[in-house]
């Protein structure tokens, strides 16, 4: 028999039992649609992220503590191996450089007449931050250094406090607000930014660094004897060809004030760069996990048309005999069957992947997580769906050709 003979039948076996077709190709619906909306979801995040780093440029580079001692946030210090004293030195003595610049954080209750904002964020830095950060001032100004050395009692309100506190509309350069129990005036609000990794620059205010010093973070004179210690430096580079140079230059600057050696440091310097690969490399592996999770679907479908395939057989032994004494061979009733376990699962993957996509489309719009439909995890669906007919179709088609055809006629 021909392979178009053996298509033809094969079609209108599964067009004989269409509720039983459709119930067979379930499974590998389910599970082609699954590998492509986690697969979508996961590479939209990467994809996210990445812009997320890239935004702040290719040349910034965070220099971080090794080791921490103590606690940060409310009123209690945070200790580590960084100091406010470091930044002036890398502005000093560092070449190649647009700007440095720091931030020591604190949460603090944040409040305006009768409106309180519970657990803000007080970012205490310096006047680069803005440059070094992709910052735009939207009214008013940013301050300055002489702000930061006299601990002046000025704020910069994130775009989102400005509208919690004065409204869409309302005027908030020149009001005074309260953080804790201390009293500032506001002199500027912020673009608009969003979240940029894992900061919420629109839901924070900013003080200059000095005054979380004085005022929010409290710690004995000896814990500061060394210098006020910070979260993390940010030193721009001047372009992506001496980012290197910065590093080294840095490193070797901050090793000497440490008095610690280069093999041993006490800090860490990263790149954007650094970031997004450690991202990928995440992303990745947790992609991975989702397509094996999601193949398991697609094993449970195999299993499925295997099964029916069985029940198939059984059912149709009496018409497997009648064609072979009519003189079909063992190698045709195979084709037969095996074509018809591939057909289900092709079809099963072709409204599995318009199913996966759409899915993607939706779980996109309607949630805060980013998809992007990566052609691989089609290409990827399509051939599993394919393999998997191939797979699980040949017992039942192998036991229909091995039948006795005198023992099949005589089945009822």
């Amino acid at each position: 028999m021909s392979l178009s003979a053996s298509i033809k039948l094969a079609w209108k076996s599964l067009l004989n039992n269409k509720s039983r077709s459709l119930l067979t190709m379930l499974g590998v619906i389910i599970g082609v649609g699954a590998v492509i909306v986690m697969m979508s979801v996961s590479a939209g995040t990467e994809v996210a992220i990445a812009e997320s780093i890239n935004e702040l440029g290719p040349n910034l580079l965070f220099v971080t503590p090794n080791i921490a001692r103590g606690s940060s946030g409310g009123r209690a210090a945070s200790q580590s191996t960084l100091v406010y004293e470091d930044v002036l030195a890398i502005r000093e003595e560092i070449n190649h450089i647009n700007g440095v610049s720091v931030d020591q954080t604190t949460n603090q209750d944040v409040s305006h007449n009768a409106d309180v904002l519970e657990g803000i964020t007080v970012v205490g830095t310096t006047p680069d931050y803005l440059q070094v950060r992709g910052l735009e001032i939207a009214e008013g100004k940013f301050f300055d250094e002489r702000a930061v050395e006299r601990s002046e009692r000025i704020v910069i309100l994130g775009s989102n406090i400005a509208d919690e506190l004065f409204g869409e509309d309302g005027v908030a350069i020149g009001q005074e607000i309260k953080i804790d129990t201390t009293r500032l005036i506001v002199i500027g609000v912020l673009e608009e930014k969003g979240m940029s990794g894992n900061t919420d620059f629109d839901n924070q205010i900013y003080v200059p660094i000095n005054l979380v010093y004085d005022r929010f973070i409290t710690v004995s004179n000896f814990s500061r004897m060394n210098g006020n210690s910070v979260r993390i430096i940010y030193v721009s580079a001047e372009n992506q060809e001496v980012v290197e140079d910065v590093i080294l230059q840095t490193s070797l600057l901050l090793a000497k004030r440490h008095d610690v050696t280069l093999e041993e440091p006490d800090f860490t310097i990263t790149t954007q760069m650094d970031l997004i690969e450690t991202q990928e490399s995440t992303t990745a592996s947790f992609r991975i996990l989702l397509g094996w999770v999601a193949g398991v679907s697609l094993i449970v479908g195999g299993i499925g048309i295997m099964n029916i395939m069985l029940v198939s057989v059984s059912e149709r032994t009496r018409e497997i005999g009648l064609r072979m004494s009519i003189g079909a061979t063992p190698h045709d009733i195979l084709s037969q069957f095996l074509i018809e376990a591939l057909m289900l699962s092709i079809l099963g993957g072709i409204i599995g992947i318009l199913l996966g996509i759409g899915g993607s489309y939706a779980f996109g719009h309607f949630s805060e997580m980013p998809t992007y439909i990566m052609l691989e995890s089609i290409l990827l669906s399509f051939l599993s769906s394919a393999a998997i007919g191939i797979i699980f179709g040949y017992l039942p088609a192998n036991r229909a050709a091995k039948l006795d055809p005198i023992v099949a006629l005589r089945h009822f």
